[in-house]
């Protein structure tokens, strides 16, 4: 029953990937209706194929990282709450950023040759240093409260020496606040191509180490009675999700509640072991951020919102509304 379940949440989650593909083709000045028939525009074609449509692929492939990120760092630390940038990941990227435009400078000009070559380099290293600096901190990922502890105390110590920056070059401070925000306004095919190499090796990985995930779920003890090498799986682990992480934030910026949320949806439609899971939070984080970057684009067109905003705001009430309802149902 669940089976049949859990392949009826993929069908439905691969359809609606379909739609929003074709919806954010169509959302613009002009719609699909110009690209064919006598009236037929070859500039509204160069519009949907270079803009559109990689907007919309990288905003799906983006969000699939953060969805799969999600479900790897709930089950790595047993917690519901846990989300992608647990390890520091997104305030070593903003501190990679904010370097990065301090050297370059901030101008019109250098602004947007960094953001073309060097912001998401940036950000990515700036990522993983975070990562790397959480693990010397936890010496190592034995233990994984002092690895989730380290992860907050790395967010908190780089976040401030980001700040630090910023107020030093305030200069600095707009382009920044752009990429803390998140946008999917400068993703190409070449963006959507890398994030669709990290998606798949990383889906790959986490249908490897998925019996991992499962075992964790049934506790420490129970799962290094099964014989798994937990220190070098859980290093795997930690390694998907700082890759799936640390490519998602170098492209769109930080992105809130989608991995967060992803996974809590999949698991209120269907109950599943690891495997499947981590495919459906990616297929829903996929979803959950297309059609943020849709609303962003729409709601107030033709100017935008910041997408990360947006998906803070929805992500934040369904949240709030499922403890809301967990609270209800505790008291009845």
């Amino acid at each position: 029953m669940q089976s049949r379940r859990a392949n009826a949440v993929l069908a439905a989650l691969l359809g609606a990937a379909v739609l929003v593909l074709v919806l954010g083709a169509a959302v613009g000045s002009t719609g699909l209706h110009a690209l064919w028939g006598p009236q037929a525009d070859p500039v509204a074609w160069q519009i949907v194929r270079d803009i559109r449509l990689p907007r919309a692929a990288g905003a799906w492939l983006a969000g699939a990282l953060l969805g799969l990120a999600g479900a790897v760092a709930q089950g790595l630390f047993r917690n519901p709450l846990a989300d992608p940038y647990l390890l520091g990941s997104a305030s070593g990227a903003g501190l990679g950023v904010a370097l990065a435009l301090t050297l370059f400078g901030a101008t019109a000009q250098s602004t947007q040759w960094v953001v073309r070559l060097g912001l998401t380099g940036a950000a990515f290293l700036g990522a993983v240093v975070a990562v790397l600096l959480t693990l010397t901190l936890a010496r190592g990922v034995q233990q994984t409260l002092r690895l989730l502890l380290a992860g907050v105390i790395v967010g908190v110590v780089l976040g401030a020496l980001k700040d630090l920056v910023s107020i030093a070059s305030a200069d600095i401070l707009q382009a920044l606040q752009g990429f803390m925000l998140g946008t999917t306004g400068l993703l190409g095919w070449s963006a959507c191509a890398l994030m669709a190499g990290v998606l798949a090796a990383c889906l790959l990985a986490g249908w490897l180490l998925a019996p991992v995930l499962d075992g964790l779920a049934l506790g420490e003890d129970t799962a290094a009675s099964l014989g798994l090498p937990l220190p070098a799986l859980r290093a795997a682990l930690v390694g998907v999700l700082a890759l799936a992480t640390g490519a998602a934030v170098a492209q769109t910026g930080l992105i809130a509640f989608v991995g967060l949320a992803a996974p809590h949806l999949v698991r209120s439609l269907v109950k599943t072991p690891h495997a499947r899971l981590l495919l459906l939070s990616s297929l829903m984080g996929g979803l959950l951020l297309a059609a943020a970057d849709l609303l962003a684009r729409w709601l107030i067109a033709p100017q935008e919102l910041p997408v990360g905003v947006l998906t803070a705001v929805l992500g934040g009430g369904y949240l709030l509304w499922l403890m809301h309802r967990r609270a209800v149902r505790s008291v009845a």
